[in-house]
């Protein structure tokens, strides 16, 4: 994978099954150039991935994932690049999220627990999957209490049977306010795999175009969303707004033919995608 990129990936600081160094230590045996950690709504493994990656030659991109609300769209994804992930105000915002994130999880296995008790099974403990998580508790971190106690045969099954049951809503940042939060903080803003707000193509062209208008930098052409025409029409699509392009697995560790690097098998993201980020944000 010589000059090839993830630009997208989780870890345990959010809702992946690995902690960053374990992330930084496969992309160098993938022989990786460069990765970002965009963990959700936190950027508390970072410092983790940049010390292993510089162990081992790896470039880290810092990176964060928010979970946005535009318009009548929920759980919108928003990428910052290269952002100053140890700014204090960044820091008290994303420990607002962390809180509420933890107490969601924590209603999530209140839930399940009413199920299983139903069920005439034993409930779990909210502080058994705490304890796989780098940060704040996430469901896949529930799926694993689940699995390891029998009552789902993997992370789908768990996911199926009692996670998307017994869900508990997320909150969401305002687009204006986390495109202006990139923007203050020197970072570049993507727009994860777009095709999962919409798949028609005229609504989809012309949210970008008003999200342009608010500040977008770019948009994420290859992910494990889109199918290779999508992703030709959304390459397409960035050259001629003038947006950067960014390619990533979006790995957890919990997707079934998903592998970091190629996404579904056929995911190659050069890594001129990286310098364009460091072009966008030296021009600011």
């Amino acid at each position: 994978m010589k000059n090839l990129v993830d630009l997208h990936m989780h870890s345990t600081f959010s809702d992946g099954v690995r902690s960053p160094a374990e992330l930084v230590a496969m992309a160098c045996d993938l022989g990786l150039k460069a990765i970002a950690l965009a963990d959700h709504d936190t950027v508390d493994g970072i410092d983790e991935a940049v010390t292993a990656g510089a162990q081992c030659g790896l470039e880290v991109l810092p990176a964060l994932e928010f979970s946005v609300a535009f318009g009548s769209y929920r759980d919108v994804h928003l990428l910052g690049y290269l952002l100053d992930y140890h700014d204090e105000g960044l820091q008290e915002t994303l420990k607002e999220f962390r809180d509420r994130r933890e107490r969601r999880g924590e209603a999530i296995v209140d839930k399940i627990n009413e199920k299983l008790v139903f069920e005439g099974r034993s409930p779990i403990s909210s502080a058994e999957a705490a304890a796989l998580a780098g940060g704040a508790l996430g469901r896949p971190h529930i799926a694993q209490v689940l699995m390891s106690k029998g009552y789902a045969h993997d992370m789908q099954d768990a996911f199926s049977h009692y996670l998307i049951p017994c869900d508990v809503p997320k909150r969401y940042f305002p687009m204006e306010e986390a495109l202006a939060a990139i923007r203050r903080l020197g970072g570049v803003a993507v727009l994860a795999h777009p095709t999962t707000i919409s798949t028609d193509r005229d609504t989809l062209t012309g949210i970008i175009d008003t999200l342009c208008g608010m500040g977008l930098d770019g948009i994420e052409v290859y992910n494990n969303v889109c199918n290779e025409i999508e992703s030709a029409f959304l390459k397409a699509f960035a050259e001629k707004k003038g947006l950067v392009w960014t390619g990533g697995s979006d790995y957890h560790g919990i997707e079934e033919g998903i592998s970091m690097g190629s996404g579904r098998g056929s995911m190659a993201v050069p890594y001129s995608c990286v310098e364009n980020l460091k072009r966008v944000k030296a021009s600011r």
